[in-house]
């Protein structure tokens, strides 16, 4: 078995997508988790990328179906989560709209991000070692302070934290550990950038998000393909078995094996 192969099978993403059958069973899936964890719904943190509206979109279809069989408040919580003034929170905004979300709330990060990494550089200057925080850095506090925040309000409120990786984003270890990595529940996880696109598609999900760039949105000017320095097609095509140029198989097969410890369980002994 190649290391393509290899790959593609712990993933699980197929060569091809029903998409109807696809939303289908990841609906299925959100109802059976909530059901046997006897919780009061999902929280989905809604960034204004195509990942979080098509979580949205299977969170919401989720709870409404719960609802109709059960006869019980199940609930889906929109929550966004800017740092200070985020230029595009009303993709946000316009995706909750789009999926008649009623329970949505908007946590700004900025102050206790901003607080964590002032006591990191007190630290730095507690070693000895004259510095700023990186940018890297700074990055993943947020990711991880957004976290924090959601689990606060999920506990309170008795609900499951869905998660938006997907495999396009497993394979190159893009997401930050403990951070938007760290869920209760991820219905997107076999799929890979195309085909999260064609859910999409089918779901409804709003024009301006589906013509966005994709990014994590950790600093100004970040996109997933620049930093990584691969396009989302070629990553797409070798989750689909198919041959892509030398360069990407390289580049992808090289961040797989780097990032192996965020796929993995902590290591004890």
């Amino acid at each position: 078995m190649s290391l393509q192969q290899e790959i593609i099978a712990k993933l699980g993403v197929k060569p091809v997508i029903d998409v109807d059958e696809e939303i289908r069973k990841r609906v299925d899936f959100l109802k059976d988790y909530v059901k046997k964890s006897r919780t009061s719904g999902l929280l989905i943190a809604i960034s204004g990328g195509i990942d979080s509206a098509v979580a949205t979109g299977l969170c919401k279809m989720a709870t409404d179906e719960l609802k109709a069989e059960t006869g019980q408040d199940y609930m889906t919580l929109g929550v966004f989560q800017p740092y200070g003034e985020q230029t595009d929170i009303a993709h946000s905004y316009e995706t909750a709209k789009a999926f008649n979300l009623e329970h949505t709330v908007e946590t700004n990060i900025e102050e206790p991000v901003d607080e964590v990494a002032l006591e990191v550089e007190h630290g730095y200057k507690r070693l000895g070692i004259h510095r700023h925080i990186s940018k890297e850095a700074k990055g993943n506090i947020k990711a991880r302070m957004r976290m924090v925040t959601q689990y606060a309000l999920a506990f309170d409120l008795n609900l499951l934290v869905v998660g938006t990786d997907h495999a396009s984003e497993a394979i190159t270890g893009f997401f930050t550990k403990y951070g938007d990595g760290a869920v209760d529940i991820t219905p997107l996880s076999s799929l890979n950038k195309r085909q999260v696109r064609q859910l999409a598609a089918k779901l409804g999900v709003p024009k301006s998000v589906l013509e966005k760039a994709p990014t994590a949105g950790l600093w100004e000017g970040q996109t997933d393909e620049k930093e990584l320095g691969i396009t989302y097609d070629d990553n797409s095509d070798y989750l689909e078995g198919k041959d892509v140029p030398a360069e990407a198989r390289e580049k992808l097969e090289k961040q797989y094996l780097r990032t192996e410890h965020k796929r993995v369980p902590i290591p004890g002994i």
